[in-house]
């Protein structure tokens, strides 16, 4: 139930609170843009099964991957498109905290 939370907060909390900090202005619309930063989950239709709450999403799915990684970082680099890359490497910094609670049995 812990590796759930923190999994999802990450996913879902998070994203508020630095909208709420560093783009108070356009909240509401920043909040959408790093909440559809989970829109990269749709590498899962390419895994069989679909869904295994026992995968490691890291290194297995290729928009999960350190090539990924570096283009979102890219992306993150560039104050246009800054909140597009936060949203993809938030998603990561959520599923990488998920594989290390799962490898510690939480």
């Amino acid at each position: 139930m812990i590796r759930f939370l923190i999994h999802y907060g990450i996913h879902f909390i998070v994203p508020i609170v630095i909208a709420w900090f560093f783009y108070r202005k356009r909240f509401k619309e920043a909040v959408l843009i790093l909440w559809l930063g989970i829109v990269i989950d749709l590498d899962h239709l390419w895994a069989d099964p679909i869904f295994d709450a026992n995968r490691c999403s890291m290194g297995f799915h290729f928009l999960h991957t350190f090539g990924a990684f570096v283009i979102y970082l890219a992306l993150f680099t560039y104050p246009k498109t800054r909140i597009y890359g936060l949203a993809l490497l938030l998603h990561l910094i959520a599923d990488t905290t998920d594989c290390f609670l799962m490898s510690l049995q939480l």
